[in-house]
């Protein structure tokens, strides 16, 4: 827009009144109720946004502002574990509170019909871009912190515990997916081969369910670890998780099964008296 524009004029001599009413008009057509600072930080980028509406042409791009902003409203989302529907909610009504705003600059300063629908048309496609942004930026946040989440899941559901010198149990907890078998073999088998283990109790009795194909690469990390010289004892093998053992044909014959921790302890002691 040109700065002689009046338009622009009014837009960069009254930024902060029309930042205010925009959020306020905003919070009332939807109800919403928002902390202090996110109110705050709404205005200031309304602030910025007509201030570059003001200063600059439809050749200039986006407001850097307005794009920070879209970013920040996509994170505090996705670490509150909202729903994308809360903010997307927000831009109908953003439109509606713009458009009754430029009809009544538009009517003060004289506009034509065709510079009040460019203006109107400008505003709309900043905020498309901005709901784009918002989007993807809440798709790559919620995207790492199922990440972050599944990983320190998986740490917790095969926890190494070293129980005696040169004996350690690997409880397996909750439900064994191909994530939580990758880190046991990627991060926990590597642990057992440092700390020059000759007995580890792969404990069953957490676990809350387990396919064949896990089954069969829970035995495989069986076998490597027996060939690296650690003696690998089973323990609370439940009888539904036996039978899944069974039917995937996994050989069993060269490992000792027990019912609990207890009793596989007290056999690998009995072993080395």
């Amino acid at each position: 827009m040109n700065n002689q524009n009046p338009v622009s004029v009014y837009f960069t001599t009254h930024t902060s009144s029309l930042a205010n009413q925009m959020v306020e008009g905003v919070l009332q057509r939807t109800g919403l109720k928002i902390s202090e600072e996110e109110k705050r930080q709404a205005i200031l980028m309304y602030t910025d946004l007509f201030k570059f509406l003001g200063e600059s042409d439809e050749s200039a791009g986006v407001s850097e502002h307005l794009l920070s902003w879209s970013k920040q409203n996509a994170q505090r989302l996705a670490v509150s574990e909202g729903r994308l529907s809360e903010i997307a909610i927000r831009y109908p009504p953003t439109r509606e509170v713009f458009i009754n705003l430029m009809t009544n600059i538009g009517s003060n300063l004289g506009l034509s019909l065709k510079e009040h629908s460019t203006i109107i048309n400008r505003f709309n496609s900043l905020l498309d871009v901005s709901l784009n942004e918002t989007v993807l930026a809440f798709e790559q946040i919620s995207e790492q912190y199922r990440e972050n989440t599944e990983r320190e899941l998986a740490e917790l559901s095969a926890p190494l515990v070293l129980i005696q010198d040169g004996v350690a149990v690997m409880p397996l907890i909750g439900i064994m997916d191909s994530y939580r078998v990758a880190h046991i073999a990627e991060d926990v088998v590597p642990k057992i081969a440092e700390q020059r283990l000759g007995y580890l109790i792969a404990d069953y009795s957490g676990i809350l369910d387990v396919d064949e194909v896990i089954a069969h690469s829970l035995r495989s990390m069986g076998s490597a670890l027996i060939l690296m010289g650690v003696e690998v004892v089973v323990s609370g093998m439940r009888p539904e998780l036996a039978m899944t053992v069974t039917k995937s044909g996994i050989n069993m014959s060269d490992i000792k099964t027990f019912a609990h921790v207890k009793q596989a302890l007290e056999w690998i002691n009995s072993r080395s008296r």
